[in-house]
Order: structure tokens, then C-alpha cells, then sequence
């Protein structure tokens, strides 16, 4: 297998308290990392950067500072992991306004007059979704149609050219035993090592 270049991005907003989402990017780290694969890791909720507020300032602002490290990440990445709680049935606003600032016209994709999708700038990279929620993971897929990840799939990493995407669900957390947080660790941690 060909090592990987690996950017985890953590999207829960608590800097404070270890949850979920960070034991399972432990996991796929240390399986990607003994495995041979380059890690690098994000941490949103430890960064300070506004909303971006207009069309306007999404064009033709520069980036924060503090997010340069981040977008040179990216570019740097051929596979990114993105780790975040399902909350009011979408991600995080934080990380939401964190991809709103680095997925710049001229980073992400590139105007094309002849397109009116624009080349996608961030091709050549895949990815996988992360996500954690207090209901079961089937019934976010099949009735509720996994919106929210669908969206960030496709009209995000798939606008900007990652493929593939996969996405891992994990539901019923609140009732998650010490079998069952084991369980999804080794599968995480297994996936690192593919660096799927």
C-alpha cells in the first residue's frame, strides 16, 4: 500500500472535554500512523477566526491568519477525515464557518468561464465523514436520508473535487457500552490503517 498523506480535522466545538469524536480520531490516527501513513490534525475548536458575513468577504477578504496553517494542510493532504457530532441534525456551526473560511475561490476551486461549476482546485484527494449522534445511525440514514452528510459531501468536498467520499455513522452514543466504544475504535482504528 502506498502511504497516505492524512489531515484529520476535529469539528466538535468543545476545546474542553474529550468526547466521542476524539477517541475515535485517536484511533484512526494510531492505526494510520503505525500503518506508515503521514498524520496531520486540526483542531477547530482551538482556533479563533470570524464568520465570514458576505459574499464579499468570502471573495475578495484574505484569509485569517491562524487558518493559514490549516488550508496548507489541505493541500498538502491526499486523504482528508472529518470527525464532528451531529447537532440539531447538521454539523457543528463552528465547523461549518471554519469550511466557509478555507474553502476560498482560488484555494478550493477556480472560476472558469467555460464552467459554470468552476474547476475544482482540491481533486485528487478522498475523504470520509465521521459522525456521531444520539439517534440510531439507520434511522438518520433512511428516514431522515443522512441530509446534512449528503450535503457536506456533495456540495462541499465533492464541489471542491474529493472523491471518493465515504462516511462512517455512529449512532445511539448516549447508550454506547464499554464493548460498543471498543468495537468502534477498532473499526476506526482499522480504517486508519487502510487510510479509508
Amino acid at each position: 500500500m502506498t502511504p497516505q498523506k492524512i489531515l484529520l480535522i476535529q469539528g466538535h466545538p468543545d476545546p474542553l472535554i474529550p468526547h466521542l469524536c476524539h477517541a475515535l480520531e485517536d484511533a484512526y490516527a494510531q492505526g494510520a500512523e503505525s500503518a506508515g501513513h503521514a498524520v496531520r490534525r486540526v483542531a477547530v475548536a482551538q482556533l479563533d477566526f470570524p464568520l465570514l458575513r458576505s459574499q464579499v468577504a468570502w471573495e475578495s477578504d484574505t484569509l485569517p491568519p491562524v487558518l493559514g496553517p490549516a488550508q496548507q494542510d489541505m493541500a498538502w493532504a491526499t486523504h482528508l477525515v472529518f470527525f464532528f457530532p451531529l447537532w440539531l441534525g447538521d454539523m457543528p456551526a463552528l465547523l461549518k464557518g471554519f469550511l466557509e473560511q478555507v474553502a476560498r475561490p482560488g484555494f478550493a476551486f477556480k472560476s472558469d468561464a467555460s464552467n459554470p461549476f468552476g474547476q475544482k482546485a482540491l481533486s485528487g484527494r478522498s475523504a470520509r465523514v465521521v459522525v456521531t449522534m444520539g439517534m440510531p445511525a439507520l434511522l438518520y440514514r433512511w428516514y431522515f436520508r443522512a441530509h446534512s452528510v449528503k450535503s457536506l459531501e456533495r456540495n462541499v468536498l465533492g464541489f471542491v473535487g474529493m472523491s471518493p467520499i465515504h462516511e462512517t455513522l455512529v449512532g445511539t452514543v448516549d447508550k454506547l457500552d464499554e464493548a460498543g466504544f471498543k468495537k468502534w475504535q477498532a473499526k476506526l482504528h482499522q480504517l486508519g490503517v487502510a487510510a479509508q
